[in-house]
Protein backbone atom coordinates (compact mmCIF):
# COMPACT_ATOMS: atom_id res chain seq x y z
CA UNK A 1 0.00 0.00 0.00
CA UNK A 2 1.27 3.32 -1.07
CA UNK A 3 1.74 6.38 1.54
CA UNK A 4 -0.28 8.37 -0.81
CA UNK A 5 -2.98 5.74 -0.32
CA UNK A 6 -3.21 5.35 3.34
CA UNK A 7 -2.94 9.25 3.72
CA UNK A 8 -6.31 8.77 1.32
CA UNK A 9 -7.61 6.10 3.19
CA UNK A 10 -6.77 8.05 6.47
CA UNK A 11 -8.50 11.49 5.69
CA UNK A 12 -11.58 9.06 4.51
CA UNK A 13 -11.98 7.73 8.16
CA UNK A 14 -11.60 10.94 9.66
CA UNK A 15 -14.36 12.38 7.13
CA UNK A 16 -16.44 9.71 8.55
CA UNK A 17 -15.39 10.81 12.81
CA UNK A 18 -16.03 14.53 11.89
CA UNK A 19 -19.88 13.71 10.43
CA UNK A 20 -20.06 11.58 13.19
CA UNK A 21 -19.32 14.30 15.53
CA UNK A 22 -20.75 16.96 13.96
CA UNK A 23 -24.31 15.02 14.31
CA UNK A 24 -23.47 14.47 17.92
CA UNK A 25 -22.69 17.98 18.69
CA UNK A 26 -25.93 19.42 17.09
CA UNK A 27 -28.06 17.21 18.63
CA UNK A 28 -27.09 18.37 21.69
CA UNK A 29 -26.80 21.61 20.52
CA UNK A 30 -30.43 20.93 19.59
CA UNK A 31 -31.84 20.37 23.18
CA UNK A 32 -30.11 23.79 24.87
CA UNK A 33 -33.13 26.86 24.52
CA UNK A 34 -32.14 29.90 22.88
CA UNK A 35 -32.79 33.46 23.93
CA UNK A 36 -36.04 34.92 23.21
CA UNK A 37 -37.18 31.40 22.27
CA UNK A 38 -36.98 32.10 18.52
CA UNK A 39 -37.04 29.74 15.96
CA UNK A 40 -34.56 29.09 12.99
CA UNK A 41 -37.04 30.68 10.71
CA UNK A 42 -37.41 33.71 12.92
CA UNK A 43 -33.64 34.18 13.27
CA UNK A 44 -33.08 33.66 9.67
CA UNK A 45 -35.93 36.49 8.66
CA UNK A 46 -34.08 38.73 11.36
CA UNK A 47 -31.19 38.50 10.02
CA UNK A 48 -32.10 39.17 6.49
CA UNK A 49 -34.29 41.81 7.12
CA UNK A 50 -30.77 43.69 9.62
CA UNK A 51 -29.08 43.52 6.78
CA UNK A 52 -31.46 45.02 4.37
CA UNK A 53 -32.07 41.81 2.43
CA UNK A 54 -36.34 41.48 1.32
CA UNK A 55 -35.64 39.49 -2.14
CA UNK A 56 -34.74 36.39 -0.19
CA UNK A 57 -37.47 33.39 1.28
CA UNK A 58 -36.69 31.59 4.12
CA UNK A 59 -38.64 28.28 3.57
CA UNK A 60 -38.57 24.84 4.98
CA UNK A 61 -36.82 21.41 3.23
CA UNK A 62 -36.85 17.75 3.94
CA UNK A 63 -33.80 15.97 5.94
CA UNK A 64 -31.26 16.23 8.35
CA UNK A 65 -28.37 18.42 8.36
CA UNK A 66 -29.75 19.75 4.35
CA UNK A 67 -29.52 23.14 5.18
CA UNK A 68 -28.46 25.35 2.25
CA UNK A 69 -28.87 28.24 0.54
CA UNK A 70 -30.12 28.72 -3.26
CA UNK A 71 -28.54 31.86 -4.83
CA UNK A 72 -30.43 31.49 -7.87
CA UNK A 73 -34.14 31.17 -6.44
CA UNK A 74 -32.64 33.27 -3.61
CA UNK A 75 -34.26 30.95 -0.93
CA UNK A 76 -32.88 29.80 2.46
CA UNK A 77 -33.55 26.54 2.94
CA UNK A 78 -33.67 25.13 6.35
CA UNK A 79 -34.13 21.74 7.67
CA UNK A 80 -37.24 21.10 9.27
CA UNK A 81 -35.81 20.52 12.95
CA UNK A 82 -33.73 24.40 12.25
CA UNK A 83 -36.91 25.71 10.55
CA UNK A 84 -39.02 24.93 13.30
CA UNK A 85 -36.40 24.33 15.86
CA UNK A 86 -36.06 27.12 19.46
CA UNK A 87 -32.29 25.65 20.33
CA UNK A 88 -29.06 26.85 19.94
CA UNK A 89 -28.20 24.87 17.03
CA UNK A 90 -30.92 25.99 15.01
CA UNK A 91 -29.98 29.31 15.61
CA UNK A 92 -26.59 29.02 14.97
CA UNK A 93 -27.74 27.01 11.00
CA UNK A 94 -30.13 29.63 10.35
CA UNK A 95 -27.56 32.64 10.78
CA UNK A 96 -25.17 30.41 8.87
CA UNK A 97 -27.24 30.10 5.72
CA UNK A 98 -28.08 33.47 5.79
CA UNK A 99 -24.77 34.38 6.22
CA UNK A 100 -24.30 33.05 2.31
CA UNK A 101 -27.29 35.07 1.65
CA UNK A 102 -25.61 38.22 2.85
CA UNK A 103 -22.24 37.12 0.89
CA UNK A 104 -24.66 37.38 -2.57
CA UNK A 105 -26.26 40.56 -1.61
CA UNK A 106 -22.56 41.89 -1.05
CA UNK A 107 -20.65 40.15 -4.09
CA UNK A 108 -18.49 38.41 -1.83
CA UNK A 109 -15.76 37.17 -3.90
CA UNK A 110 -15.42 33.86 -3.00
CA UNK A 111 -18.58 32.90 -3.60
CA UNK A 112 -19.01 34.47 -6.59
CA UNK A 113 -15.95 32.05 -7.92
CA UNK A 114 -17.46 29.05 -6.25
CA UNK A 115 -21.12 29.85 -7.75
CA UNK A 116 -19.20 30.29 -11.47
CA UNK A 117 -17.30 26.77 -11.18
CA UNK A 118 -20.76 25.04 -10.01
CA UNK A 119 -21.89 24.48 -14.01
CA UNK A 120 -18.35 23.08 -14.59
CA UNK A 121 -18.15 21.05 -11.30
CA UNK A 122 -21.91 19.67 -11.91
CA UNK A 123 -20.95 18.08 -15.17
CA UNK A 124 -17.62 16.72 -13.85
CA UNK A 125 -19.19 15.05 -11.05
CA UNK A 126 -21.53 13.30 -13.32
CA UNK A 127 -18.77 11.63 -15.30
CA UNK A 128 -15.35 12.16 -13.55
CA UNK A 129 -15.66 8.50 -11.24
CA UNK A 130 -16.23 6.62 -14.95
CA UNK A 131 -13.34 8.12 -16.59
CA UNK A 132 -11.24 7.75 -13.78
CA UNK A 133 -12.04 4.06 -13.53
CA UNK A 134 -11.50 3.64 -16.97
CA UNK A 135 -8.06 5.46 -16.93
CA UNK A 136 -6.92 3.47 -14.45
CA UNK A 137 -7.69 -0.02 -16.14
CA UNK A 138 -6.64 1.37 -19.56
CA UNK A 139 -3.71 3.31 -18.43
CA UNK A 140 -1.17 1.78 -20.20
CA UNK A 141 -2.90 1.48 -23.09
CA UNK A 142 -4.68 4.98 -23.62
CA UNK A 143 -3.40 7.38 -20.74
CA UNK A 144 -5.11 9.97 -22.31
CA UNK A 145 -8.05 8.85 -20.56
CA UNK A 146 -6.65 9.41 -16.74
CA UNK A 147 -4.91 12.53 -17.39
CA UNK A 148 -8.68 13.91 -18.75
CA UNK A 149 -10.27 12.67 -15.21
CA UNK A 150 -7.38 14.14 -13.53
CA UNK A 151 -8.49 17.33 -14.90
CA UNK A 152 -12.35 17.03 -14.39
CA UNK A 153 -11.12 16.24 -10.62
CA UNK A 154 -9.04 18.88 -9.93
CA UNK A 155 -11.81 21.09 -11.05
CA UNK A 156 -14.16 19.24 -8.05
CA UNK A 157 -10.66 19.41 -5.68
CA UNK A 158 -10.18 23.35 -6.41
CA UNK A 159 -14.45 23.71 -5.73
CA UNK A 160 -13.60 21.83 -2.57
CA UNK A 161 -10.69 24.66 -1.85
CA UNK A 162 -12.89 28.07 -2.83
CA UNK A 163 -15.98 26.94 -0.74
CA UNK A 164 -13.67 26.92 2.67
CA UNK A 165 -13.14 30.58 2.33
CA UNK A 166 -17.32 30.82 1.77
CA UNK A 167 -17.79 28.48 4.76
CA UNK A 168 -15.71 30.14 7.29
CA UNK A 169 -17.01 33.72 6.28
CA UNK A 170 -20.65 32.63 6.47
CA UNK A 171 -19.86 31.40 10.20
CA UNK A 172 -17.90 34.65 11.33
CA UNK A 173 -20.89 36.61 9.73
CA UNK A 174 -23.13 33.92 11.71
CA UNK A 175 -21.88 33.97 14.61
CA UNK A 176 -21.20 38.36 15.07
CA UNK A 177 -24.76 38.59 14.13
CA UNK A 178 -26.10 36.78 16.48
CA UNK A 179 -23.68 38.43 19.16
CA UNK A 180 -25.05 41.45 18.02
CA UNK A 181 -28.48 40.39 18.25
CA UNK A 182 -28.93 39.16 21.39
CA UNK A 183 -29.91 35.87 20.30
CA UNK A 184 -27.18 34.43 22.05
CA UNK A 185 -25.89 35.17 25.40
CA UNK A 186 -22.60 34.15 27.62
CA UNK A 187 -23.75 30.92 28.01
CA UNK A 188 -25.12 29.80 24.79
CA UNK A 189 -22.51 31.41 22.15
CA UNK A 190 -20.02 29.47 23.22
CA UNK A 191 -22.15 26.41 22.02
CA UNK A 192 -23.09 28.20 18.53
CA UNK A 193 -19.13 29.12 17.91
CA UNK A 194 -18.60 25.33 18.82
CA UNK A 195 -21.56 24.29 16.50
CA UNK A 196 -20.19 25.94 13.44
CA UNK A 197 -16.71 24.70 14.30
CA UNK A 198 -17.29 21.73 13.96
CA UNK A 199 -19.36 22.05 10.49
CA UNK A 200 -15.92 23.61 9.17
CA UNK A 201 -14.14 21.03 9.66
CA UNK A 202 -16.22 18.54 7.79
CA UNK A 203 -15.20 21.36 4.55
CA UNK A 204 -11.41 21.49 6.02
CA UNK A 205 -11.50 17.29 5.34
CA UNK A 206 -13.65 16.81 2.66
CA UNK A 207 -11.40 19.36 0.70
CA UNK A 208 -8.39 17.61 2.16
CA UNK A 209 -9.25 14.45 1.33
CA UNK A 210 -10.06 15.53 -2.90
CA UNK A 211 -6.43 16.94 -2.41
CA UNK A 212 -5.00 13.80 -1.22
CA UNK A 213 -7.01 11.64 -4.30
CA UNK A 214 -6.09 14.04 -6.80
CA UNK A 215 -2.74 13.32 -5.92
CA UNK A 216 -3.04 9.55 -5.99
CA UNK A 217 -4.61 9.78 -9.15
CA UNK A 218 -1.36 12.07 -10.59
CA UNK A 219 0.80 9.74 -8.90
CA UNK A 220 -0.71 6.14 -11.01
CA UNK A 221 -0.47 8.44 -13.88
CA UNK A 222 3.45 9.56 -13.88
CA UNK A 223 3.94 6.28 -12.57
CA UNK A 224 2.35 4.40 -15.93
CA UNK A 225 5.86 3.81 -17.17
CA UNK A 226 7.17 2.39 -14.50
Amino acid sequence: MTPLLIILISFMLLGWLVGNQLKSRFRKYSKIPVGYGVTGREVAERMLYDNGITDVNVVSVQGELTDHYHPVKKTVNLSRDVYHGKSVAAAAVAAHECGHAVQHATAYAFLRMRSALVPVVSISSRYVQWVLLAGIILVESFPGILLTGIVLFAMTTLFSFITLPVEIDASQRALAWLNHSNITDRSTHPRAQDALKWAAYTYVVAALSSLAALLYYIWIFLGRRN
